[in-house]
């Protein structure tokens, strides 16, 4: 089994004048494998993968790649046009790269026998491992999980993206042990960790990610107690990096920071003053 444990970063795409900065994401990926994050996802919802063509999205990938180890590297895969799907898959796969996060088909809301064909096709033609991304929210398919149990025991599906909100599934698929549990909802991460999950992919966790780091080795150590005042300390961050849609904050604290532009692709929209004020006082706090 492939190991996707620690904390791995759901990466945003730098934009200046609506193209890709690549400068700007190199000195972003830099300092997060600085910060002693596991990976990164490329090109998933944080990343505004649908606002990219398919060769932007490689255009990201192999950049990426550039900076980092492939053992470092996901790939975001989604659509509800499977053959479609195969065939960027089939691309994504003449790199090198760690695995692939793949989401339920969106917008369609096939049947649970229709999920469970659609991950098994997915899992076939892979040649690295896949990560389910459970995110009903965003696609509009309920994974039910009986049918995510059974979904994970392809051999090829190594771990899940856990964006459910359901706590039972968190420990029955964390008891079964057929695939690594990352927390996908940030605020859950300390309960997902204390729970037997193995880390968490992560989009608040670009600002502050050594303490994100940090918070994971207290509770591998056994030091549940400053584990759980590490978590408290992002917590305010974790609820303010959500308060608009993804990534509008993220890319606003970032900027604050100086690495680079707040600049989204439309419909989505950068993120109000009112926010951003608050977002600098958080992020002040954040520091000390």
């Amino acid at each position: 089994m492939s190991n996707f444990r620690g904390i791995w970063i759901a990466l945003v795409t730098p934009f200046r004048s609506s193209e890709i900065d690549f400068d700007a994401l190199e000195r972003l990926v830099k300092k997060l494998v600085a910060d002693g994050v596991a990976g990164f996802v490329v090109c998933g919802t944080t990343g505004e993968a649908a606002a990219l063509s398919k060769a932007e999205q490689l255009s990201v990938l192999d950049a990426v790649l550039t900076w980092v180890r492939p053992s470092q590297v996901v790939m975001g895969l989604s659509g509800n046009n499977l053959r479609d799907m195969l065939a960027f898959q089939k691309e994504i796969q003449t790199r090198q790269i760690a695995g692939l996060l793949v989401p339920a088909p969106y917008y369609i809301r096939p049947s649970q026998k229709g999920i469970e064909s659609f991950f098994t096709a997915i899992a076939d033609a892979a040649s690295v491992p896949v990560i389910v991304y459970d995110i009903p929210y965003r696609t509009g398919a309920q994974i039910e999980r009986e049918t995510l149990r059974r979904i994970v025991q392809h051999p090829r599906i190594q771990a899940v993206k856990d964006c459910g909100g359901n706590s039972e599934t968190t420990m029955v698929l964390i008891q079964d042990g057929h695939a690594q549990v990352l927390a996908g909802e940030d605020s859950q991460l300390f309960n997902s960790l204390c729970l037997g999950g193995a880390g968490a992919i992560s989009a608040s966790a670009h600002v502050r990610a050594d303490l994100y780091v940090k918070m994971q080795e207290q509770l591998d150590g056994g030091d549940v107690f400053g584990g759980r005042e590490t978590f408290y300390r992002l917590l305010p961050w974790m609820q303010m990096a959500f308060a608009e849609p993804n990534p509008a904050v993220v890319k606003a604290a970032l900027e604050v920071q100086g690495i680079l532009i707040g600049e989204l692709r439309e419909p989505m929209q950068c993120c109000t003053t009112v926010t951003r004020q608050r977002l600098v006082h958080i992020l002040s706090e954040l520091e000390y």
